[in-house]
Parts: C-alpha cells; structure tokens; sequence
C-alpha cells in the first residue's frame, strides 16, 4: 500500500496560517479532489475541524490525542498506527493503492518517514504563518515530476505540481 503525503506549501515551507490556508487555488482543490477520492485520507484534529464537514468521495480517518474528540462522517483514531491500520482496510475494501495523508503539520511529520510519495503543490508565494512542511531531503527524495502553473482566475498565485518518489537503498 503506497503512502502518498499531499500538500500544497508556499516557497518559505508555509502550510498554514491561524488554522486557514493563506492563500487561494482553486486549480489545486480541483486536482487535490482528483487525487484523493475513493481512497482513505488521514488527517489530523484540526485539519478535519478546518474542513468544516468531511471530504465525501473518500473515508475520512482523524488522528487525535483527544478521547473526547467525536466527528459525524469520519473515523476517529489516537494513533498512527490505528489509523494506519483503518486507511489499510479501507483502501483493500475499495480496491485502493494508495493511502492519501493530507495534513497538517504534525500528521505530515508522524508519516513522513513511512511515505512512498510527495504529492507538493509548491505555492510560488511567502505568506506569513504558523505551521510548516518538513524539508524535503534530496538525499531521500527524487523529484520525478513538475509542472509549472500560472495563478488562473480563481487563484492568488502561481505554482506548480511536483512529484517525488522515496529514493530506495541498494
């Protein structure tokens, strides 16, 4: 099962800001739909509160260290390994290859080790924020894949859609 970490990051590493994204790409929410439905996606508390109400289209898998923490549409789990072990079931139920792990931060560096595949929108922008993506190593990662983009109507800036594989030791 390939564990894929998606993330948009602006080019100072900004992931987010105050609990919100700081910018605006409605190209990316297209291709992030496009990526993740039909598969298990992991989050933590706080990106699933700042969704509003669950991504449909795919099994939501919450990671909290809060007992008490209940969600309508999701799964909730204290643990990677939980919900590593619920993203694993869903994704052979649906004849899934991947496992989406889309944020935020701590959940990002929880996964990051155990990641086959970065899935980055690189945000070609250096918002003020709080919360940031790991670097990404070229020693462990190799850039497959980038596609540069122009900021289209609905967007606050150019970016572009870049892919790296987890290099692998002989």
């Amino acid at each position: 099962m390939e564990i894929v970490l998606i993330v948009a990051a602006a080019d100072n590493g900004v992931i987010g800001a105050g609990g919100a994204i700081p910018w605006r790409l409605k190209s990316d929410m297209q291709r992030f739909k496009a990526m993740t439905v039909g598969k298990p996606v992991v989050m933590g508390r706080k990106t699933f509160v700042s969704l509003r109400k669950p991504l449909p289209g795919r099994t939501n898998i919450v990671v909290t260290r809060d007992a008490n923490f209940s969600a309508a549409g999701a799964v909730v789990t204290s643990s990677l390994a939980d919900a590593r072990a619920v993203a694993t079931g869903d994704a052979l139920r649906r004849f899934a290859t991947e496992i989406a792990v889309i944020g935020g931060a701590e959940i990002y560096n929880q996964w990051f080790a155990t990641a086959d595949r970065l899935e980055v929108t690189e945000v070609h922008a250096r918002p003020e924020g709080d919360t940031y993506f790991p670097a990404i190593d070229a020693a462990i990662w190799q850039e497959v894949a980038r596609t540069r983009n122009p900021a289209g109507p609905d967007d606050s800036a150019d970016f572009s859609y870049v892919t790296y594989i987890r290099r692998r030791s002989h």
